[in-house]
């Protein structure tokens, strides 16, 4: 029996052992000790609680708990349950990463998806050096090579308390059984439906997908059993991998080697400490965890100019958008996957550098975007349909993971005999260096397309501790809104002290450096009325956003949960005794 307190490997021991196996080697690694028979603990909070993306999710959480599983279990499970009922964003076809916070120790995992053996720089690119306009967001040549089951089995098998088969039990009883389908979902698949049509077979498995329809997945139930029976290992080189590549084969570039060779990766979580808490994110390939800690820092260093200055009112909005500015030049010049290209990681957050930032803030005007330049010189070699849930046990582990397939049902491409929706994630590439992605920000060559190399992302899973223990796990979809939505709910929480329903619920704005100027604004709290008229004043342009995340967050009062979903999705939290 393995139990958190005796886990003893080191998170750069199990980094190395999947760089290096071969093939199917470390999927097929199992825990040095049997699982399934859970001892006591000694509680250190009064309930374990879940912030999740739909219903179902947190029922197969409550599921775990129940049978004795960790924070941990209860993740994964979450994870490949919403790859039955939240099929726009949860996934077995992407990636993601996972942030965890075990025994007191933080760990990161890197399951993000990687370019096929066959891609290559200009592969979007025509006969001119133009982007191909959608090559890279529908369709089999949209695909990378997929992380999700990959990342789910190396954090279980390192961290769980229960079976394999246990945290999966609840996905295929929902693939087997069905679902309900709700409006948002049926709006969702209708939306997809329309722009993927002709480009991909998606209508073939989820035209029925539509609102009150028990919606029934045999394929993906057979797949997630097979998981079960065999491991990761069916997915990267059994059947599943076999119908994959079939699917992929004439069509697009993944083949099965490409199954074979992908690895999850163990990496050092970025930590900063600010405001006498410390902070847990995402590394490289995640720009997320760097620009939420330059957010931060940058905030506090400018403590002066924001002294008396009213939430979200319009000097606050200026205040916000110049710093975000400068994290944006940053992030377009000198950040990628770690394992191609070296990231100035630590510079990127020293102080003293973060300091020389702040300074360049112009506190009265917007500063000219083409003046603000990357601040270390030029030297140097997400659609919004991603989902994140955040789970945190009695024991007082903590579990922040974000995983997405990009584009709302990803490429639009159902790999054939599976069930299973393929991302687009190729599109978080630079296609080309200079030009905007989805979501409108820009690369250089270090976000370049090569074989194997993963594409840069702004998931930030994100936990705060204070004195050893767990303060805040959060985290949410939203593309390039990420890290700024984290950032703005992390403020409303410790420097206005609102509640954090409140925190959550309260307006959200978004500024990246480009388009010159602007501040997008949200739906569900627009900016109108004299506040867009004093911002609009300050010389900047006002646009609206579809989307502006779906935070999902778990704070910890003294020894009390308390979990929070964002009431722009149709997120669920609950307190599990």
């Amino acid at each position: 029996m393995k139990l958190l307190n005796n886990v003893k490997s080191s998170a750069t021991g199990f980094a190395l052992v999947a760089l290096v196996s071969v093939s199917a080697t470390f999927l097929e690694s199992a825990p040095a000790v049997a699982k399934g028979v859970v001892r006591p603990q000694p509680a250190v909070l009064s309930a374990s609680a879940i912030a999740v993306a739909d219903k179902y999710s947190a029922d197969a959480a409550g599921q775990i708990f129940k049978e004795g599983g960790n924070a941990v279990d209860a993740a994964v499970a979450i994870a490949f349950t919403l790859a039955v009922t939240y099929p726009e964003a949860g996934n077995i076809g992407g990636g993601g990463f996972m942030t965890l916070y075990v025994n007191g120790k933080p760990y990161f995992i890197d399951y993000r998806e990687r370019a096929p053996l066959a891609a290559t720089r200009n592969m979007y690119l025509d006969d001119q050096g133009n982007v191909i306009k959608g090559k890279s967001l529908y369709g089999y040549y949209a695909v990378g090579v997929p992380g999700t089951v990959a990342g789910m089995w190396e954090a279980q098998h390192r961290f769980g308390r229960l079976k394999w088969k246990q945290v999966l039990a609840p996905a295929i009883k929902y693939a087997t059984d069905g679902f309900e389908v709700d409006e948002q979902l049926d709006k969702r698949r209708e939306t997809a439906s329309k722009e993927f049509a002709g480009k991909t077979n998606f209508d073939t498995y989820f035209g029925n997908l539509k609102q009150g329809v028990n919606f029934k997945q045999p394929d993906l139930a057979a797949v997630l059993t097979r998981i079960a029976n065999n491991g990761a290992k069916e997915f990267y080189n059994g059947k599943t991998a076999d119908l994959i590549a079939a699917s992929m084969r004439g069509h697009g570039l993944i083949t099965k080697r490409d199954l074979q060779d992908y690895r999850a990766v163990w990496r050092k979580p970025i930590e900063a400490d600010w405001n006498g808490y410390h902070v847990i994110t995402a590394p490289p390939p995640s720009s997320g965890g760097i620009g939420l800690v330059q957010l931060l820092k940058m905030k506090a260093d400018l403590a002066s100019d924001f002294k008396g200055v009213p939430l979200n009112s319009a000097q606050y909005v200026h205040l916000i958008a110049e710093i975000e500015k400068r994290v944006f030049a940053d992030r377009a010049q000198y950040l990628g996957d770690t394992d191609f290209y070296k990231v100035p990681v630590e510079q990127l957050i020293d102080d003293p550098y973060i300091a020389k930032r702040a300074a360049e803030v112009n506190p009265t005007t917007p500063s000219d975007t083409k003046s603000v330049q990357p601040g270390l010189g030029t030297s140097m070699p997400e659609k919004a349909e991603t989902t994140h849930f955040s789970v945190v046990d009695k024991w007082g582990n903590a579990v922040s993971n974000t995983y997405t397939i990009n584009g709302y049902f990803g490429s639009g491409v159902v790999a054939e005999g599976t069930g299973i929706v393929l991302n687009d994630e190729m599109d978080d590439f630079a296609a080309k260096p200079g030009v905007p992605n989805m979501f409108g920000v820009v690369g250089s060559d270090a976000n370049s397309i090569e074989p194997k190399k993963r594409p840069l992302s702004s998931m930030s899973p994100t936990i705060l501790t204070k004195d050893g223990k767990v303060s805040l796990v959060i985290g949410t979809p939203g593309g390039s809104r990420i890290f700024t939505s984290i950032f703005q709910v992390i403020n409303n929480v410790y420097d206005f002290n609102m509640p954090l329903p409140e925190a959550v619920a309260a307006m959200r704005f978004h500024h990246q450096l480009l388009p010159p100027n602007t501040i997008f604004w949200e739906p569900y709290k627009p900016i109108d009325g004299e506040l867009a008229k004093e911002i609009e004043a300050k010389g900047y342009v006002l646009k609206g956003q579809d989307f502006s995340g779906d935070i999902q967050a778990i704070k910890i009062n003294g020894d009390t949960p308390e979990p929070v979903s964002d009431p722009r999705g149709r997120g669920i939290s609950r307190v599990i005794q």
